[in-house]
């Protein structure tokens, strides 16, 4: 990601997932830290994916998030809705995103129920001014009901599949040549 930025792409972020083992380990936001140093990379261009299963113990949960904040790091709930939800912890912890799961995405043009779930995300993230990303987008109808919800923002196989380094470096520089910017 540095390496991008430094080739121009500075606007560009990049997450990463732990594991809940990798979350509980005494040394991890020290090895978040020395990496961002390391790399140069600035804090604000992380963003750290953790599953609802953090929750299982919320206050060691709210002591590493802090630490991690303090880095300058995002931290984001991925697939949300599916683990341990209970929205008292998204009063009480630093996030930053709510990653709405594949499961509530895959029925959204179908499903009425799926799509007043993920409607209820949307509209309670925003009220608590945390970002909402749709997983697993296959298709322009999920994509265009997800924008009939109000979710913004989206990822999945419908914007593009997994790439190596190098063929996304391609797609950026088609991005930023048919940009505004």
């Amino acid at each position: 990601m540095k390496q991008w930025h430094e080739r121009g792409y500075a606007k560009l972020g990049i997450a990463v997932n732990f594991s809940s083992r990798q979350f509980r380990d005494k040394n991890m936001v020290s090895h978040v830290a020395r990496t961002l140093q390391l790399s140069g990379l600035d804090p604000e261009c992380l963003e750290i994916e953790l599953t609802e299963s953090i929750m299982q113990n919320v206050k060691e949960s709210l002591v590493i998030l802090s630490e991690l904040k303090q880095l300058g790091v995002h931290i984001s709930i991925d697939d949300f809705g599916t683990g341990y939800s209970s929205l008292s912890y998204l009063k009480h912890l630093p996030i930053d995103t709510l990653k709405v799961d594949k499961s509530f995405v895959d029925d959204i043009a179908l499903s009425p129920k799926d799509e007043a779930i993920i409607r209820t995300i949307v509209d309670m993230g925003n009220h608590l001014q945390l970002n909402i990303v749709a997983e697993g987008v296959e298709n322009k109808q999920q994509a265009q009901a997800l924008m009939a919800c109000r979710c913004k923002i989206g990822q999945g196989y419908y914007f593009s599949k997994p790439l190596p380094h190098n063929e996304v470096e391609l797609l950026f520089r088609n991005v930023y040549l048919n940009s505004d910017e």
